[in-house]
């Protein structure tokens, strides 16, 4: 009878380490993970290392742990390979993104090309001596904050949907063909939003 039990528990141990690890969402009023949910995926192409990420972070109420990690991986700081936790509600962001842009491009793919993702202070600190622009407390330092295009859709409708999110900062660079965006505080800079109607 005891061995029986001890198989029992054997057999459960290894199906639990055999599941994927889901944390949960901190926030109130999500859905379950058994009410039915759509599953939350998102493509990525790094400009710079030139991989390639799709991935369903999140299901219902949890995130896929062993997603964010490859999430953090994908974003590290390619010029020195630090890696650092990325911004759960980042993804969200650009999961409400592509939402958006689809509802309006339904034949788009949206695979989000990956200017910068985390960047790591060292390397923020010797851009900015370069005369690179960036912000001393840059939200890319803190994992917050992530430069993109969408192949298809134009550069100024990924900025003015980004906007009508309100959920940080959008950041319009169209000489060098990317917008940023952070789940900091929401403002604006390189382009106005005055006279612009939400949602579009």
């Amino acid at each position: 009878m005891a061995a029986s039990a001890a198989f029992v528990f054997t057999a459960v141990a290894t199906l639990a380490l055999l599941l994927p690890v889901w944390v949960p969402v901190l926030a109130a009023g999500l859905p379950s993970l058994q009410t039915a949910a759509p599953t939350y995926e998102l493509s990525f192409y790094n400009t710079h290392t030139q991989e390639t990420l799709t991935v369903n972070y999140r299901r219902a109420g949890y995130y896929h742990q062993a997603a964010l990690t490859q999430v953090n991986q994908l974003l590290r700081d390619h010029r020195n390979g630090h890696v650092h936790k990325i911004d759960s509600r980042l993804l969200d962001l650009l999961y409400d993104l592509k939402r958006d842009i689809q509802a309006r491009h339904p034949g788009v793919e949206v695979k989000y090309q990956i200017i910068s993702g985390y960047r790591s202070p060292e390397t923020n600190e010797s851009l900015r001596r370069a005369g690179g622009g960036q912000a001393r407390r840059s939200e890319h330092i803190n994992g917050k904050a992530i430069d993109i295009r969408v192949p298809g859709v134009p550069l100024k409708e990924v900025r003015t949907t980004a906007w009508c999110l309100q959920r940080g900062g959008v950041g319009y660079y169209g000489g060098s063909d990317f917008v940023h965006v952070d789940t900091g505080k929401i403002r604006h800079w390189n382009w106005s939003p005055s006279g612009l109607k939400c949602p579009l």
